[in-house]
């Protein structure tokens, strides 16, 4: 068939969403004629704009409960009596739960509705995170039983909202909306170490930091209940009519292991994620153990802990955050037309650029703050370039059909490989360091400091993924794009895989097969 007269398949995050620190998700502006933007909406603009709104408030309040855990570390440690690898256990298995049932979350949500079930999530989240507040000292398996918990309700949530957001608009306007999700990301996850230190220092009680989410996240539910609604999938498309799309969930994962730069790129995104895992994690207890060390402030030896760290730490994550993941969108529509795999080219740099930042940053926190977070800012701006460039670079090297295999196995790898596990690798490797001396404030510092070294050494080697990605990513990026297009002809060197069915979601017999090449 004619391009235009080929319906239009449905693209679903599934369960390709996810906790990373601020991901873009593309529109479906580059598979429909740009006319289709004046189309009349299947739900009215101002209901879907409050839809929005709901959805982006609940990501907020996601993100900062996310990250209070960390702006009250040092107070946690205290209550508990644990050292650095168990305490990093929390944030461990956390994210472990949340990349194991996200592509769950996200095959439910292709298939039932989404409402529900984010309904049902989100209730868990608040009773599992106001319950963690509610743990006595001699019960820290039910602390981390209760985290674990905490990751289900969020997997629920971010995996299907921005299907929904999907679903609303259509063409630059969808582009914004999920833009506008996202930045979200970063601003929560820094009021999370603000609102978490601030709540603690106020109350005198670090407990209350984990009750004042759940609190405002009832808000939340009641305004999803009332506010959000659900529409047909593809919605925006099909004037409220919904499609459907299948394909052999065997050969979707034989032609994302074909696609170069997806592995590649992916492999940056694991990079990527192990050094915010651990630095959003540990540099709040580590610029505050620098701090002790220097004997510019006492040791903690009763709880609340001076909490200044979290307080600048999650300010600077919220400014980094917005700055960097604009001004790497910037930078990839600067030079797009000019420099085809400018974006993997934009991840190398930030993740390069990183490196000898983060050096600087652990080895001057021992001498000058004011400095450290100098650097900390840069870093952090650095890192920050990749959020949106790391999401276009799969939706456009990848087929409509096969975005949200490709988000789903793109997010458990990097979450499974990367943040996952890299507070508990840097908390273990701080007291196996910490085990060689006597336990002394300044030995506490540095044995953190030491371990911390490990992140620049990622960071290149990140750096070098999205440089191998580059190589390959414009022959991939034609490939998909002609799919698109509806252009048969295979890539020179192409394999032919099986037909993908597209059909209405009305069951009529208007269907397509296209040839997926690789």
């Amino acid at each position: 068939m004619e391009p235009k007269d080929r319906p239009i398949p449905r693209w679903s995050l599934g369960s390709g969403s996810s906790l990373r620190y601020g991901s873009f998700v593309d529109s479906l502006s580059s598979l429909t004629p740009k006319a289709q933007e004046k189309e009349k909406p299947a739900i009215s603009p101002r209901r879907a704009y409050v839809a929005v709104a709901v959805l982006c408030y609940i990501n907020l309040l996601n993100y900062a409960e996310r990250y209070t855990i960390a702006g009250v570390l040092p107070d946690i440690q205290k209550f508990f009596d644990i050292r650095d690898s168990t305490a990093a256990l929390i944030q461990t298995v956390f994210i472990s739960s949340f990349l194991l049932l996200a592509p769950l979350f996200g095959y439910l949500g292709d298939r039932y509705n989404r409402k529900y079930i984010m309904i049902g999530g989100l209730s868990v989240w608040l009773v599992t995170a106001a319950g963690s507040s509610l743990v006595t000292e001699s019960y820290f398996w039910l602390l981390m039983l209760l985290r674990a918990m905490v990751g289900i309700g969020e997997a629920s949530y971010s995996t299907i909202a921005p299907t929904i957001i999907g679903d609303l608009f259509v063409g630059t306007q969808r582009s914004i909306m999920i833009c506008v999700f996202y930045i979200f990301i970063p601003v929560g996850s820094g009021l999370g170490y603000i609102t978490g230190a601030g709540v603690a220092a106020l109350t005198g009680d670090w407990r209350w930091a984990l009750r004042i989410t759940p609190i405002l996240g009832v808000v939340g539910l009641v305004l999803l209940v009332f506010l959000c609604p659900n529409p047909p999938r593809g919605a925006a498309e099909t004037q409220g009519e919904g499609v459907t799309g299948r394909s052999s969930y065997r050969e979707d994962i034989k032609y994302l292991l074909k696609n170069k730069s997806y592995v590649w790129s992916t492999f940056g995104v694991t990079a990527t994620a192990f050094l915010t895992g651990a630095l959003a994690f540990w540099m709040p207890t580590f610029l505050s153990r620098a701090q002790v060390s220097q004997g510019v402030r006492p040791p903690c030896v009763k709880e609340p802990c001076d909490a200044t760290d979290s307080y600048i730490f999650g300010a600077v994550t919220v400014v980094t955050g917005i700055l960097g993941a604009c001004l790497g969108s910037g930078l990839s529509r600067w030079f797009g037309d000019r420099v085809p795999n400018v974006d993997p080219l934009i991840c190398a740099v930030g993740l390069l650029g990183s490196a000898p930042c983060l050096f600087i940053t652990i080895f001057v926190a021992s001498a000058n703050i004011p400095t450290t977070y100098v650097f900390i800012f840069i870093c952090e701006v650095l890192i920050s370039l990749n959020w949106a460039v790391m999401a276009d670079i799969l939706l456009y090297v990848v087929i409509p059909t096969r975005r949200a295999t490709a988000e789903a196995l793109q997010i458990s790898v990097g979450h499974l490989l990367g943040d996952a596990g890299s507070p508990y690798l840097v908390g273990a490797i701080s007291d196996a360091i910490h085990k060689s001396k006597p336990v002394t404030p300044d030995w506490s510092f540095r044995s953190l400091k030491y371990s911390l070294l490990v992140c620049p050494f990622v960071g290149i080697l990140g750096g070098l993924f999205f440089l191998m990605s580059s190589v390959y990513i414009a022959e991939d990026r034609k490939a998909a794009a002609q799919l698109v297009e509806g252009d048969p002809r295979p890539q020179q060197g192409a394999t032919s895989e099986p037909p993908i069915e597209l059909s209405n979601g009305d069951n009529s017999n208007h269907t397509n097969n296209l040839s997926a090449n690789i």
